[in-house]
């Protein structure tokens, strides 16, 4: 059952660029969306995924996102922090980007004409979050399922393995391979995925680790501190902001001249959420674990306050003394954190720390090239005399990480997303070389935007065997029959007894009755089904009615003088055996046979036999000459050979056994026929095969139907049992057959001169005529 099915998979978003991720999986009519995001670089619609391209009511499963119909999925600290996020949007009324860390479709409005959703939507999306934890298994709809897995990007976050019709897909969104001050890192899952989807967003930049880079950043902030500057960190609310707060406060704590020194977060939303990680503390690694089981909440900070909520205070604290401000958001788009880089850019004792990826198009990325002007949000030109600098706490894997992962991971298929399109060049063409050396053959993609990658898998479909059929292991090269039950994609084979046990349906039984008018005596009737089936069973069924069951499945019954009637248990086999049982009684009285059967007047009283009935107690030489008949016809002269008593003797002392046989010789080779095993021996192979062939055909001509075919038995349907031919009794050949020309003669036994013998000596090897 091999067959070739074919995954797609379309990016609305995130297709050679950073950002708007939104990638559409659909294998066996189901539809799987992971993500769907927004650009930052863009605003309204024009930041978000091509969605106008799918048929959203067609989608079974929408994993970390919150639009369209399909059953939506996200962890349960991405849902809480999903809800403020919406209701802070819905209060605002103007567009924010704290979505970027959280992928999902999160602006409002800038203005009540290009508002993308009401608060009402907002309502009936919380509503329909289905909400779900790492490492559970979630089964979709029938044969889709996914487990999520630590991610290690922001709270939350998790990647996906996902299944569908039994193709195996790891969908990573963006993770992190490093284990930072709260978050674990990414999980490697145990399961081999057959593609892999994931992030490329640092293309082949490595990033220093953790220890140097938070030296290099305190000791920076600390500077800029004593130069009498203010420090802006550009953060998204939540995400990175988390994590440079708690080093801050743990640098603040080590250093006492710091202490009147205010370090503010400007977020209202962030305060809302910090409730959100002193709930899920469990989700975080060991070192947060470990402070809040000993009663110290590390997300209590000590000397870092929220900014006062009055109105203009972004002024007042540009005008105050120096001070660490964490604003969002983090590409400085518009929001406090472009306000305070307006304020704070012309002075040359301030400081820009970015801290997190940038992405093409925002005034973060465009400041870093450090250019001497920049213009504000009214307009005007603002002289940037600020300092600065670039240190990446991003939660992103850089090349080193994401390398060590996809070779770890072992896909068939990586297809790269979520970067810009020469980062992620470079890294496919590391990568493709990397697997050339070790000459392994992994495919990696690069898809753009609305361009379908179509990725076909060749493999089998594998069925399990259950209940009866499970009692005995199978051995090499049987035939195992039964029903095959196909459910979510997965295949069960097993027998139709079992049927209700382990596939919850009932079985029936149907039996079909055919009244047919009867024109000719009921022997004739027995003379032609004979004719055609080889034998009939005879007997009163138990209602005392004259029945013949013709090949163990249909019943022809004398129901009446003139009338018979067929009854069978319907099945495709038994209906096959009625409908030629049927056509052959219907066309009794027309056959010339019986015309010339029945027109001839006889005195004695036993029926005629047809001459293709099977014989009642026939004799075993019988059924072998018809095989040495056959053999002849393509082989030629074929002799038999037959053991003697002293043969017989040793076999009886436990000496190997000496069976009958034939010899076929063909040229100048020969092949040796069992008679009792109907094994084919012979040191040469192509005449081997040939005997064995002409052997099988052999055996099919000479069985009639009735000898061939075992009703009720499916194990048995359509294989060849050579068992069926009686066992050979070497009494039984011993004897002269009167209506034989075969004369069997035992080795070392005198010829007494009978016509039909050979009068060499064979030495045991007796000829066989025609």
């Amino acid at each position: 059952m091999a067959d070739a099915p074919t995954l797609s998979v379309t990016l609305l978003g995130a297709g050679q660029e950073v950002g708007r991720s939104c990638c559409v999986l659909q294998y066996r009519g189901r539809t799987i969306v992971c993500d769907a995001g927004v650009h930052p670089a863009y605003s309204g619609m024009a930041s978000l995924p091509f969605i106008d391209e799918l048929d959203w009511s067609t989608v079974d499963a929408i994993l970390i996102t919150q639009d369209g119909k399909g059953k939506v999925y996200m962890t349960h600290p991405t849902k809480a922090v999903h809800k403020f996020m919406m209701q802070d949007y819905v209060r605002m009324g103007y567009i924010k980007y704290f979505s970027w860390e959280y992928k999902t479709l999160n602006f409002l409005r800038s203005s009540s004409s290009d508002a993308l959703f009401s608060p009402l939507d907002m309502t009936m999306s919380l509503a329909s979050i289905i909400p779900v934890s790492a490492h559970q298994l979630i089964t979709v709809c029938p044969g889709v399922s996914f487990t999520p897995y630590h991610a290690g990007h922001v709270l939350g976050a998790c990647m996906y393995l996902i299944d569908i019709a039994g193709l195996k897909i790891l969908y990573t969104g963006d993770y992190s391979r490093e284990e930072d001050r709260h978050l674990v890192k990414a999980e490697l899952p145990p399961i081999r995925p057959d593609v892999l989807i994931v992030e490329s967003t640092y293309g082949v930049q490595s990033l220093e680790g953790r220890e140097e880079k938070e030296q290099r950043f305190t000791s920076l902030v600390h500077a800029i501190i004593k130069r009498g500057g203010h420090v802006l960190l550009p953060t998204f609310a939540l995400g990175r902001a988390q994590e440079l707060l708690l080093v801050l406060d743990d640098y603040w704590k080590a250093h006492p001249d710091l202490h009147n020194v205010p370090i503010y977060y400007a977020s209202s939303l962030a305060r809302k959420c910090m409730a959100v990680y002193q709930t899920y503390i469990h989700t975080m690694n060991s070192n947060i674990r470990t402070r809040f089981a000993k009663r110290d909440n590390p997300f209590v900070f000590k000397y870092i306050s929220h900014v006062p909520q009055t109105r203009g205070w972004e002024k007042k604290i540009a005008e105050g003394p120096p001070c660490v401000v964490l604003a969002s958001p983090g590409f400085m788009q518009t929001g406090p954190s472009r306000e305070l880089f307006e304020y704070w850019a012309p002075d040359s004792r301030n400081g820009l720390v970015i801290t997190g990826y940038s992405i093409e198009g925002t005034l973060a990325r465009d400041i870093m090239n450090e250019p001497e002007d920049f213009i504000g949000l009214k307009g005007n030109t603002i002289s940037r005399k600020i300092s600065v600098d670039y240190i990446s706490f991003s939660a992103h894997v850089d090349y080193s990480q994401n390398s060590e992962f996809i070779e770890a991971v072992k896909a068939q298929h990586v297809v790269l997303v979520h970067g810009e399109q020469n980062a992620m060049a470079r890294l496919r063409g590391a990568m493709a070389s990397r697997y050339k050396e070790r000459d392994e053959d992994v495919k990696i993609h690069t898809p753009r935007n609305l361009e379908t990658l179509n990725l076909s898998f060749r493999g089998e479909r594998v069925a399990k065997a259950i209940g009866t059929l499970a009692d005995k292991p199978p051995q090499a090269n049987d035939v195992l029959s039964g029903l095959l039950v196909a459910k979510d994609y997965s295949y069960t084979l097993l027998d139709p007894r079992d049927l209700r046990d382990f596939a919850g349906l009932s079985t029936c039984t149907m039996t079909q009755r055919q009244k047919i008018v009867l024109g000719v005596r009921w022997d004739l009737v027995r003379w032609h089904l004979e004719g055609m089936f080889g034998s009939v069973e005879e007997g009163l069924d138990k209602d005392g009615v004259p029945t013949m069951r013709v090949m163990g499945s249909v019943d022809v019954k004398q129901t009446h003088d003139h009338e018979l009637t067929l009854e069978w248990e319907s099945s495709a086999s038994n209906d096959m055996i009625a409908d030629s049982t049927l056509a052959l009684i219907t066309g009794i009285d027309k056959s010339p046979a019986s015309v010339k059967l029945t027109t001839q007047s006889h005195s004695h009283s036993h029926s005629h036999v047809h001459p293709h009935a099977d014989v009642e107690n026939a004799s075993p030489f019988l059924r072998i000459q018809r095989l040495v008949m056959f053999l002849e016809a393509h082989f030629g002269k074929v002799e038999l050979h037959m053991p003697d008593t002293a043969d017989e003797a040793d076999h009886e002392q436990g000496e190997e056994s000496h069976d009958p046989w034939l010899i076929v010789r063909l040229d100048e080779a020969d092949a040796q026929i069992n008679l009792l095993t109907l094994e084919v021996t012979s040191s040469n192979e192509p005449l081997r095969k040939r005997v064995e062939a002409v052997l099988d055909m052999a055996i099919t001509t000479v069985s009639s139907l009735a000898e061939s075919f075992t009703s009720g038995a499916p194990e048995e349907e359509e294989v060849l049992d050579k068992t069926k031919l009686p066992a050979v009794d070497t009494k039984e050949l011993d004897k002269e057959d009167e209506n034989s020309k075969v004369t069997v003669k035992p080795e070392g036994e005198e010829n007494n001169g009978d016509a039909d013998s050979d009068d060499s000596d064979d030495g045991g090897l007796l000829q066989v005529h025609n």
